[in-house]
């Protein structure tokens, strides 16, 4: 009886209010009336409202036309409903969202939030609401109706946001009471792309008309964000990429000044060891002298069944005054704590694209509701700046939050949040320039970077990366930049890695006997490498051998690396062995030339880009059609990120992430901008536009970015009201 009266009432959830009321109507015409959407020649919606609401509805409209699945495949991830539309295997991903994100709690956060962002989230709504209405062509997997409060779910922008850092694998092991095995994506000895992008802010001094410029360069997923521009007249004019599903532009600029967000290696998640017993038939903690009763809250996880049926998972969790229990470590429990502010970084999200200038910025940073972001900054007045995360735990530095901390010890608590004026931060240094790679802040501007030694270790759990060193390389003492040659640097090909590893694996080799049988057999190898530049190209050879080789040695040496606690970069160069090194290039030789026919095999015939279908899930085939793209992973140093691997049935490799939106801009009298997404802004196979920009991409090739109605009108293909 129980299964089936939660039956009935995911029905009624998903299925009911989808009938609009006449209020709904006159509503969502009043709103299309006000909103105009130009779509450009590239298929990128400009949206202009009267107001930021019609803004709001217009460009979520606009993203539903191009992408509905992914919308509200968003949304399912967020509310954790996937499993509703996905199965049983998505169980553990919706409980892992329902720890955090309950209906009842984010409606009354919607009822609490200020009045202007509830007429936002309500036109958003509604402009999805009338895509529906609209287009009763389209089947919705879930979600009929959108209600106002959900867009409180997904609010902040991140791809992999910090409920995501909860181990799916352990979460279903200690609550599915059974073992689980680690996933293959949560298993770092998997070479994999990393996830993060690239931010260059650069000063008027050192660019050529004297003008601040900046790099927007995230590293997402391929086709994770939609390109557009949304404008009202209330002072809304924000052109970039927007997370698809959310209405605020979330890595691009407006009119005066431009933000670029990276992944953050600020420790904002803590794990907590606990101390439980059940004894008097209720769990409890130990916290301190005291035991304190752990809150137990029953979870219902909707789930369709192999028959296309409903069925529902009960769990009961459990949570501390931390936050929720994700798993068991060595006998203890573990907590996890970490931001949920929903409104609070809904209203940072949008207010951010309305600032005009850098004081205005600053301020609406002070919601302090970005937890995983640093931002680079640029703007009209020629400011460049660097902004760590503004929601930083303050915690007691004794102790290494990296790992989990002794829950039982009242000392390891957060108390509080540090003052914006408490983080590292760089404004107007004197090199001229500010970058950040997903490194550590204390590179981000040479010599005028944060000082280290000032800040408690979490302000940074990641240090240094070879990206860093690369901008380094092609920021410093350079002057007279434009957007064509900071579109130069943001492509440079040379592979920092490789520029330290290969020296030494040349060096073992020259260390052989000369009646090692390695020496014959690697000859030619060790002489393409020995004679390489060690930057990528689609026609270099070297630089597929490099990238095998690497990956080799990387899945060879990761769990030493770790037992010895350094970094895998540092591992492979200085404490591998030279047979280790020599072993993983004669294997990466003979993979070449199994798989390729020949291990001189070019990298463009090997990493390729593709995109057969609109799937979320890409599927991938050596005999189908593909373009080269001469640049690496990320992990190699590589700026233009390209992260790709070979998939069943497949011997070539196929980017899913890296590059994924690029602009360069130029804050001048008037903004000057070019920029690129990955295959293209559609995703219907059937559009012009969903393929359309994949050549250009895979070149490094940018278009003109009409900003201004005066550049927009010569390339206007489509100007239309939602609905009509």
């Amino acid at each position: 009886m129980k299964t089936v009266l939660s039956l009935l009432l995911v029905i009624f959830v998903t299925q009911t209010s989808v009938a609009s009321t006449p209020a709904d109507n006159a509503r969502w015409e009043e709103h299309a009336k006000r909103t105009t959407i130009v779509r450009d020649n590239w298929g990128i919606a400009h949206v202009r409202g009267k107001t930021d609401a019609d803004a709001v509805f217009g460009m979520i409209y606009a993203q539903a036309e191009d992408d509905f699945n992914r919308v509200e495949t968003n949304y399912l991830n967020s509310m954790g409903r996937l499993a509703e539309a996905e199965g049983e295997g998505a169980i553990y991903k919706d409980l892992r969202m329902k720890l955090f994100i309950d209906p009842a709690d984010m409606q009354a956060r919607y009822a609490a939030s200020p009045k202007w962002l509830q007429v936002l989230m309500t036109a958003w709504a509604d402009g999805l609401n009338y895509y529906l209405h609209t287009h009763k062509d389209v089947k919705p997997r879930v979600i009929s109706h959108f209600e106002p409060w959900m867009a409180l779910s997904f609010s902040e922008g991140s791809i992999g946001g910090d409920i995501e850092r909860v181990s799916l694998s352990q979460l279903e092991t200690f609550y599915g009471k059974r073992r689980v095995a680690m996933l293959a994506d949560e298993n770092p000895a998997v070479f994999r792309e990393p996830s993060g992008s690239n931010g260059f802010a650069i000063a008027p001094a050192i660019t050529a008309d004297r003008h601040a410029m900046l790099l927007i360069n995230p590293h997402t997923s391929f086709f994770f964000r939609s390109e557009l521009q949304m404008t009202s007249d209330e002072g809304l004019n924000a052109y970039g990429a927007a997370t698809w599903g959310q209405f605020f532009i979330y890595q691009g600029f407006n009119d005066r000044l431009g933000w670029m967000h990276t992944s953050s290696g600020v420790d904002v998640v803590d794990e907590f060891l606990e101390t439980v017993d059940g004894q008097g038939g209720s769990m409890r903690y130990k916290y301190g002298t005291e035991w304190r009763p752990l809150k137990a809250v029953k979870i219902d996880v909707p789930y369709r069944t192999g028959e296309g049926k409903l069925a529902t998972r009960s769990f009961t969790v459990y949570k501390t005054h931390r936050g929720p229990i994700v798993r068991e470590l060595d006998g203890k429990w573990v907590s996890i704590a970490l931001m949920h502010r929903p409104s609070e970084a809904l209203q940072q999200s949008f207010l951010r694209t309305k600032a005009r200038d850098y004081q205005s910025y600053l301020k609406v940073t002070e919601l302090q509701a970005n937890s995983s972001n640093n931002t680079i900054y640029a703007d009209v007045d020629g400011n460049i700046a660097y902004l760590h995360p503004q929601f930083v735990p303050k915690r007691d530095d004794r102790f290494d939050y990296t790992k989990p901390v002794d829950g039982s010890d009242p000392a390891t608590d957060w108390k509080g949040l540090h003052k914006l004026n408490e983080l590292p931060y760089v404004f107007n240094p004197g090199n001229g320039w500010i970058m950040n790679t997903n490194n550590w802040p204390y590179s981000a501007a040479a010599e005028f970077s944060p000082k280290r030694e000032k800040f408690p270790r979490y302000m940074d759990s990641v240090g240094e990366n070879p990206r860093g060193l690369h901008a380094i390389r092609v920021l410093e003492n350079k002057k007279d930049f434009t957007l064509s040659s900071l579109l130069s640097a943001a492509y440079d090909p040379y592979l920092t890695a490789f520029s330290r590893l290969i020296p030494t694996l040349v060096q073992a080799y020259d260390g052989l006997p000369v009646d090692q049988a390695l020496r014959g057999q690697l000859k030619e190898q060790i002489d393409l490498l020995r004679q390489w530049d060690y930057r990528w190209s689609a026609d270099s050879a070297a630089t597929s051998l490099a990238v095998f080789w690497g990956e080799t040695l990387w899945k060879d040496v990761w769990d030493k690396s770790r037992e010895a606690g350094v970094s895998i970069y540092d591992y492979m160069a200085e404490r591998a062995t030279p047979e280790q090194k020599l072993q993983a290039l004669l294997t990466a030789s003979n993979r070449l030339a199994g798989d390729f026919g020949n291990w001189r095999t070019p990298w463009g015939q090997i990493n390729r880009f593709q995109r057969l279908t609109g799937d979320i899930v890409q599927p991938f085939n050596d005999a189908a059609p593909s373009i080269a793209v001469p640049f690496t992973s990320a992990q190699w140093g590589s700026l233009a990120s390209f992260g790709a691997k070979p998939y069943p049935g497949t011997k070539r490799y196929y980017g899913t992430s890296g590059n994924s939106f690029v602009a360069v801009v130029e804050f001048g009298e008037k903004v000057r901008a070019r920029a690129i997404s990955a295959g293209g802004e559609n995703g219907d196979p059937k559009s012009p536009h969903f393929y359309d920009q994949a050549d250009r991409y895979s070149r490094g090739d940018l278009r003109d970015v009409y900003f201004y109605p005066s550049d927009l009108e010569p390339h206007a293909k489509r100007t239309y009201h939602p609905g009509k």
